[in-house]
């Protein structure tokens, strides 16, 4: 943080996307730099051509080399690329995937630094980023390995609820393989911890979904939650962690069992994240929960199809800024509360 703000990296994603749009119309509110400064891992020449593309004129970011030169009161950019730089909108191609993760490195690499703040990341093409350099699925799994944590948790934030998944970016197929007791009570604690340090619950209460229809009708339809979810759950409790269910996905998202609680942990990635677009279409967060650092980003893809049409929402990427200053502070504030704690004693010692 610095003058009171905090300070928040922007990745640019795919150059050929929504991404550069909704970045620019977040950053036109005015109300964002009482409480942050941002500053776009990008491209000051990409951006300009986004800007005309979608008759943007009164908007323009201050070119700076590095995160100590940023103007508190603009919108400040960072080059990453070459001069070079080539968009094709609407395209799938190798120079704007090269292109994203040269953005991303640079930026982690100020976020492990402390040159920044927060980290929030543009939309990327999971199939134009993958190179002998990088090999991850998507952001969640790079920031995983490169800042060493432990377990990382896909973890998707709107108004209304909070949803992890145990599994992230894997192929169906592949689902059950990794649906395993320790796999289970690794997200929930991520789950749980964060609930507590990020968002300042003190006793969360999280729902656990099954994996099957019904939750699998007491090993009629499946027996993952007798062999795996359930014995997850026993245990987990033991740990002073308030978990219930499993629940059948479908009643569960269908009635307003959702309300209670606060976090979901869905078993895979379409199963806790169709409900919760179908809530959120334009304002919902992905949040990684499980690092030393606070990383955000839209809950919405490169969408193609509309890139240069001045169609897009910046309503999520908006909302990806704010949470990730508010999760800023929580911490810093949970950390501060917990710093040197009065000594407990047991009451038979008194």
């Amino acid at each position: 943080m610095r003058n009171n703000r905090i300070l928040v990296g922007i990745t640019h994603g795919d150059i050929n996307s929504i991404s550069y749009e909704v970045i620019i119309k977040a950053l036109l509110d005015n109300r964002l730099y009482d409480s942050c400064t941002p500053i776009v891992y990008g491209s000051p020449k990409v951006a300009a051509y986004h800007r005309k593309a979608l008759n943007i004129d009164n908007f323009s970011f201050n070119t700076i080399k590095s995160p100590d030169e940023a103007n508190p009161k603009k919108s400040n950019i960072i080059n990453c690329i070459d001069e070079d730089a080539r968009v094709e909108l609407g395209k799938i191609t190798d120079y704007a995937g090269n292109s994203s993760i040269m953005a991303l490195e640079i930026a982690t690499q100020d976020l492990a630094d402390k040159k920044i703040d927060v980290l929030v990341t543009g939309p990327v093409n999971k199939y134009n980023i993958q190179s002998d350099k990088f090999n991850y699925a998507g952001h969640t799994e790079f920031l995983e390995s490169r800042f060493n944590s432990e377990g990382a948790l896909m973890f998707m934030i709107n108004d209304f609820i909070r949803v992890g998944v145990v599994t992230g970016h894997i192929p169906i197929d592949k689902v059950t393989e990794y649906i395993t007791k320790d796999s289970i009570m690794r997200k929930l604690r991520i789950m749980n911890n964060s609930l507590i340090q990020d968002f300042g619950i003190r006793k969360p209460r999280i729902a656990v979904l099954g994996l099957n229809p019904h939750a699998g009708d007491n090993g009629v339809i499946g027996d993952e939650e007798q062999r795996e979810i359930i014995p997850a759950l026993t245990a987990i409790r033991e740990e002073n962690i308030l978990t219930f269910g499993p629940f059948p996905a479908d009643g569960f998202f269908g009635s307003s069992n959702y309300t209670k609680f606060d976090g979901i942990l869905a078993m895979y990635h379409d199963q806790g994240l169709i409900p919760f677009k179908a809530m959120s279409p334009d304002g919902g967060v992905n949040f990684t929960a499980g690092l030393s650092v606070i990383r955000t980003s839209p809950a919405h893809g490169t969408a193609y199809e509309i890139a240069g049409k001045n169609e897009a929402s910046p309503d999520s990427f908006r909302h990806a800024i704010y949470l990730a200053c508010d999760i800023f502070n929580t911490r810093n504030g949970y950390k501060e509360l917990t710093t040197n704690p009065l000594k407990s004693y047991d009451i038979s010692d008194l």
